[in-house]
């Protein structure tokens, strides 16, 4: 029995070196690249209405997600600045994926958000949201339009990376939660 535990040591020592061994970027190669839209609600805080918030757990109420919304020591004409709270965010916040991957998006909060491409970071459609800022021309919507990137809370969203570079997103709701995309050529080793 001894004679056994010698190589099946061996073989677990070799695995072990192997899987430390590989690349960091091996997840560059998965199918889709995946983004999580998150929120951190309190779906017990009423004054989340008339949307409220879809979620079990969560801990910040309506009151203080707005106390997170502005700094005055931004200074512009207003002389204040969007801040936004910041468990309202996309997770990771920048990826690297290959020109004409997927990227499989998410909401794991309890509050609609939207993964709008912009090509520039602006405000969004909520008047209340819009500190400081103009609204991002394509989160404009038409009267009586609906946001093909909106995502309810715990539903998806698959878009299709095109063109290589930095591509820009942003949720029209909550113009903070930012998110930028490295697409790069397929043959394109990233280090």
């Amino acid at each position: 029995m001894r004679n056994l535990r010698i190589p099946i040591a061996v073989l677990f020592g070799a695995v072990a070196v192997w899987a430390t061994a590989q690349p960091a970027n091996v997840e560059a190669h998965r199918e889709d690249a995946k983004v999580a839209m998150i929120d951190d609600c309190d779906p017990d805080d009423p004054a989340w209405a008339p949307v409220g918030c879809l979620q079990k757990r969560g801990d910040v109420t309506a009151a203080e997600f707005g106390l997170f919304l502005r700094s005055t020591l931004y200074a512009n004409a207003a002389g204040q600045f969007l801040v936004g709270h910041p468990s309202w965010r996309n997770n990771p916040s920048h990826l690297v994926v290959k020109d004409g991957e997927r990227i499989r998006v998410s909401n794991e909060g309890g509050r609609p958000h939207t993964f709008t491409k912009v090509a520039e970071f602006g405000g969004g459609r909520v008047p209340p949201l819009q500190v400081g800022t103009q609204l991002a021309p394509e989160c404009a919507l038409a009267p009586g339009a609906t946001d093909p990137f909106q995502v309810a809370p715990g539903g998806k969203l698959r878009l299709k990376v095109e063109g290589e570079g930095i591509i820009k997103f942003q949720c029209c709701f909550h113009p903070w939660m930012r998110a930028t995309v490295r697409a790069v050529a397929d043959d394109h080793h990233h280090d």
